[in-house]
């Protein structure tokens, strides 16, 4: 069987962007920090590659959906720290409802599936 006609086997990087703007609802967060939170929400297998995921937060930046500052404490090295945006919660909006009416179909499919087997 062809990897691509496997279930679930899609781009491991589908959901990172809904899953850094979710990492920063509760609080602002480092890259490094980001990362150990996007494991939870269970989109990514394995760990996330570091280079990715900063990759999506320079672009998400540049499209003003979240903003960063270097965090300079008085020891250890400087960290960049990132803050979602209103307009990073407005598009975080977008993709629930997108999951949602995902789940919606999912579950319908599945119920029908039941039906015609029971």
């Amino acid at each position: 069987m062809s990897q691509k006609n496997i279930p679930g086997s899609g781009r491991q990087e589908r959901y990172v962007q809904a899953s850094i703007l979710l990492g920063l609802v509760p609080a602002p967060s480092y890259g490094y920090e980001l990362i150990t939170k996007m494991q939870k929400f269970g989109f990514l297998e394995g760990s996330a590659p570091p280079g990715m995921i900063y990759r999506h937060l320079r672009q998400m930046e540049e499209d003003n959906l979240v903003r960063s500052e270097w965090e300079m404490p008085e020891t250890g090295a400087a960290k960049r720290i990132y803050t979602l945006t209103e307009e990073g919660r407005q598009v975080l909006e977008l993709w629930i409802h997108f999951m949602q009416a995902r789940a919606d179909k999912l579950n319908h499919f599945i119920d029908m599936y039941k039906k015609t087997t029971a």
